[in-house]
């Protein structure tokens, strides 16, 4: 299992760590991911994700699943993120017509 958030692509990063004698030894800054399970409200179904903290506020911050899908890019959404967001974009046009 990959490393990446699956709404916003945040992979881990790579920096040093720098002792007192500035002795720099390389390391991984890994993302805060955590196991979820988010809920779309235009499909009524509950999707399980492995999603970053600072993705869940922001999801939350938006209004939820659905309008985070609406304004996210389609390159930094995971391959079953973006079948979800065109699920939800589907079923809004429908609705619409």
């Amino acid at each position: 299992m990959s490393r990446t958030c699956e709404l916003t692509g945040k992979k881990p990063m790579v920096g040093h760590t720098v002792s007192h004698s500035n002795i720099k030894t390389k390391r991984r800054y890994l993302p805060n991911l955590v196991q979820v399970t988010v809920h779309s409200d235009a499909l009524g179904q509950s999707y399980g994700a492995r999603v970053s903290a600072a993705a869940l506020r922001t999801v939350d911050k938006r209004g939820g699943l659905d309008a985070f899908l609406a304004k996210a890019k389609d390159d930094e959404l995971s391959p079953k993120m973006l079948k979800i967001k065109k699920l939800i974009s589907k079923k809004a046009s429908e609705a619409a017509a």
